[in-house]
């Protein structure tokens, strides 16, 4: 039997791992009785911890969020994970560097010291991916805004800034309408997961291009996803093929014209009514430059430069070849 002290952090530990326990399933777990179960709860509520009772034809306990942090009680791996992810939270997520970096002070001085070696020597360097691009980061608020509208399922409107609009005729366009469903991550960058009310379909949109607007509209029934969950949907939506190169451009035409001819393994992101970005691989970088160019249509050649210099080789063979009598 464990002692008093091992018994409670166990219990603790059972109580954070699911939301409802039965007394008896307690006890069986702790190998005490109920009673002893109960002393043991009166206990962890005098250190802080809101556990509640429940009624029900078998009885028990639930530990409910507090208005204020009591001790928390972290095991070997995870202790490991909450440092691994402080380290690493600043990488796409701005305005978190300090408060990070004092949790994970925090966190390392109540580990005790065999684990505290552990988390000191793991220090995590994250290199942003790309040709010295560096990810674009999402402010914490509107990750915030745009979760809450996700959890109460609310309508969400947002201003989306797809690309830069200098030189751009007109007026900017009307805010996007969508059913918000899932926020994921995706090569270092952040997308909303919705469902689009004026479009009538499911879209991806990066959320370092989100502008959301208050109030939130009506609350909404959630859709099914035409995937088995979310991370089958995105992986379906941005998958890539294994070609020896791969780059990307924005075409100055409608995104579902483009991904009529673009190919299955093409990733076509809507960027406005006759914008798109489009994120394609092919044999070779001169390959890839002229099948963009069979579009007949403006094209923004976004990188990397091995793509620009074959466009621009290729735009003087051209340039050559229809000078030639």
């Amino acid at each position: 039997m464990l002692e008093t002290s091992a018994r409670l952090l166990t219990l603790l530990s059972l109580l954070q791992a699911r939301r409802d326990w039965p007394g008896d399933a307690l006890a069986e777990r702790l190998e005490v009785s109920p009673r002893t179960v109960r002393r043991d709860v009166d206990r962890l509520r005098e250190l802080g911890y809101p556990v509640r009772a429940t009624r029900g034809p078998d009885g028990g306990y639930r530990l409910d969020a507090g208005s204020e942090l009591p001790p928390l009680l972290f095991d070997d791996e995870q202790a490991v994970a909450v440092a691994v992810a402080l380290q690493t939270a600043t990488t796409t997520v701005a305005g978190i560097e300090d408060a990070a970096l004092r949790a994970l002070a925090t966190v390392r001085q109540v580990l005790p010291s065999r684990l505290r070696a552990r988390v000191d020597a793991l220090h995590v360097t994250t290199v942003p991916r790309g040709r010295g691009r560096d990810l674009p980061r999402v402010d914490t608020e509107r990750l915030l805004e745009i979760g809450q509208a996700v959890r109460a399922r609310e309508v969400l409107r947002f201003d989306y800034d797809a690309v830069s609009r200098d030189g751009a005729d007109g007026p900017p366009p009307p805010p996007r309408r969508v059913e918000p469903h899932h926020v994921v991550t995706w090569g270092g960058r952040w997308y909303l997961v919705a469902w689009d009310l004026d479009r009538d379909d499911w879209r991806t949109f990066r959320v370092d291009r989100m502008t959301p607007k208050t109030p939130t509209g009506p609350r909404f029934a959630r859709r099914e996803l035409p995937a088995p969950d979310v991370a089958a949907f995105i992986a379906e939506r941005f998958r890539r093929p294994s070609w020896p190169v791969t780059g990307e451009a924005v075409l100055h035409a409608p995104a579902s014209l483009v991904a009529r001819w673009a190919g299955a393994e093409a990733l076509v992101e809507e960027l406005g009514p006759e914008r798109c970005r489009l994120v394609v691989g092919s044999w070779s970088w001169t390959g890839l430059a002229a099948m963009l160019g069979m579009f007949d249509v403006a094209i923004e050649i976004e990188g990397p430069p091995e793509l620009r210099e074959a466009a621009a080789s290729l735009s003087r063979r051209y340039a050559a070849a229809a000078a030639t009598p």
